[in-house]
């Protein structure tokens, strides 16, 4: 019988943990490990095309299903490509352990072909950074970083130089055998008492959920039933509150809606639940300040805090409801659900077809997507205007998901967490929302695709610019760029990669270059001639946008290109 290598007890460990994939690209120093993980049934190498994309898809995956995800990277250039897929999972705070192979052992510390410190790179986006050095030190050096990933929720990175994955290994299995622990946490009874007191004393009472709430749906609907509170929730609440919600009046910040911004700055208490927001600029600076959150070093952090309680939201709304009195008093409810509806109206004449003209209004194609789409899709979008129209026209419901990079805020994230959703959920649609720019930066991703045999649908927003960050320009006064793109036709890109390429260069080729999309057996890409010049407008203009636009429009006529503002207005006024 063959010895047990290190790299065998890795992957039995990994194995042992839950795991079912490993996301990476292959390499010499990853040699013991890929052939550990050819010999067995257990654990399937997902082989992408670079490591930034396999960090991603490991993150969506860990996104999805709460659960450990592992992706890998060779010695130096391999692992450092992780790195930004691993801050956003981070500060997603998903479980993903990363596998960073290391040089030869005893070449460490000579300046050796490829040599890095990965204990150095990676501890600022990590829970857990350690290296194994001696065959004793597996599995209890892995085993702590998994545990750390789990308990923690971020990132753990366990590096192995190529030569120690292949010597024999000493302990003979994994050591720990119990599935991962989920406690719950709650204020202490004073504490309860405290807050049902203040807030049993309030009126005119406006909730705001993150992320946090995920699981406490029924609770939080109950709260604000009691309290007569409007809910507004923050982007990555979008999936966890917004459905099944009469108290719903959207979002707030640069992507939200009007009715969730007067919400809040109308509210006289502002209950925050399970959410780091960290806008400053959208809290209310007279309103007394109530912050809920499993993590006590966010407490105060974005905004002042009256009152600041320790708990995760679920068990400290089901201690907290039934201390609650029924408010009678729905004013500020009423008034924050019709400027809601009002809202909301103003956003659905945005999403028209134009009346058929060219270019097509993106949200148009997102509102069309929204119909069309599985009432259990998974959505991936990139940062940018994919966002903004993703937070503000698709509709979830409580079986749908979305994943972005709504904390790190990294291009190219919506292809790569595709495929990560994909391969972990065979039976599930995804569809990416992707950016012309943000899926050309990560492009070789899209061999994946046909590699993999994963049916994603990519939606590409193609407007040949860095729109949003052309946005961001126009409003501080700025001529635009260094924002052109020079893109493929990405149908015909699509095509030669193996996919299904369709183009919908009008808005009545829309919605059956969709279906035909979501119809197909295999991955498939849209490619959408969407507006370069489309404005999405937050939920307040400051003076100083006002003004920096004012001046965009002065400088591009000085500077003779009076034909952007013309098509500003085309586009924008002109529906």
């Amino acid at each position: 019988m063959a010895t047990k290598t290190v790299s065998d007890l890795l992957v039995e460990t990994l194995a042992a943990a839950g795991v079912e994939r490993i996301y990476g690209v292959s390499g010499d120093s990853l040699n013991g490990i890929t052939e550990s993980i050819r010999k067995q049934t257990q654990i399937r190498w997902i082989h992408m095309r670079h490591e930034e994309a396999a960090a991603f898809a490991a993150g969506a995956e860990a996104h999805l299903t709460g659960r450990l995800a592992v992706c890998a990277g060779s010695c130096g250039p391999g692992n450092l490509h992780l790195i930004n897929g691993l801050y956003d999972c981070h500060r997603s705070r998903v479980p993903v352990l990363a596998i960073a192979a290391q040089i030869l052992s005893s070449e460490i510390g000579s300046g050796y072909f490829q040599e890095t410190k990965p204990e150095h790179v990676f501890a600022q986006c990590s829970h857990y950074c350690e290296t194994i050095s001696h065959p004793e030190q597996m599995p209890r050096v892995l085993e702590i970083g998994i545990q750390t990933a789990l308990s923690r929720g971020g990132v753990s990175v366990v590096a192995i130089p190529g030569d120690v994955g292949l010597r024999d290994a000493v302990e003979e299995g994994p050591r720990l055998h119990f599935p991962p622990p989920n406690p719950t946490v709650c204020p202490s009874e004073e504490e309860i008492e405290k807050l049902a007191s203040m807030l049993n004393g309030s009126k005119k009472i406006t909730i705001l959920g993150g992320a946090g709430c995920a699981g406490a749906h029924t609770e939080l609907i109950e709260l604000a039933g009691k309290l007569n509170a409007p809910i507004v929730h923050a982007m990555r609440g979008k999936e966890f509150i917004e459905y099944d919600n009469p108290y719903d009046v959207g979002m707030t910040g640069l992507l939200g809606f009007s009715s969730g911004y007067r919400a809040m700055m109308g509210c006289e208490v502002l209950l925050m639940l399970g959410t780091d927001f960290p806008y400053q600029q959208f809290y209310p600076k007279d309103a007394k300040i109530v912050q809920i959150d499993i993590r006590g070093e966010q407490l105060g952090r974005r905004t002042k805090v009256d009152y600041g309680f320790i708990g995760d939201t679920k068990t400290t709304l089901r201690a907290l409801l039934p201390k609650l009195k029924q408010s009678e008093d729905d004013d500020h409810l009423k008034d924050s659900l019709e400027h809601y509806e009002k809202a909301k109206k103003g956003l659905d004449d945005q999403a028209t077809d134009g009346s058929g003209k060219k270019p097509i209004h993106p949200q148009f194609v997102v509102r069309v997507l929204d119909e069309l789409a599985a009432e259990d899709a998974i959505f991936s979008c990139d940062v940018g205007t994919p966002t903004i129209w993703a937070a503000r026209y698709l509709t979830m419901n409580g079986k749908r998901r979305l994943l972005g990079s709504f904390n790190h805020g990294s291009m190219a994230n919506a292809l790569p967490q595709a495929i990560g959703v994909q391969v972990s959920h065979p039976e599930r649609q995804v569809v990416s929302l992707s950016g012309d720019g943000g899926l050309a930066m990560l492009l070789g991703d899209l061999l994946s695709l046909h590699q993999l045999k994963a049916p994603v649908k990519i939606i590409v927003f193609k407007n040949d610019s860095l729109a949003f960050v052309e946005l961001e320009m126009k409003a501080a006064g700025i001529v635009d760029f260094g924002t052109d793109l020079t893109n493929p036709n990405f149908a015909k890109l699509a095509e030669a990669a193996g996919l299904l390429g369709l183009t919908a260069e009008t808005p009545d080729e829309v919605r059956p270059m969709i279906v035909q999309a979501l119809q197909h057996d295999g991955p498939a890409l849209v490619e959408v001639l969407v507006s370069r010049h489309e404005l999405s407008m937050p939920p307040t203009i400051t003076f100083d946008q006002a003004k920096g636009f004012g001046l965009f429009a002065l400088r591009a006529v000085l500077s003779g290109r009076g034909d952007e503002v013309v098509d500003l207005a085309k586009v924008n006024l002109l529906r």
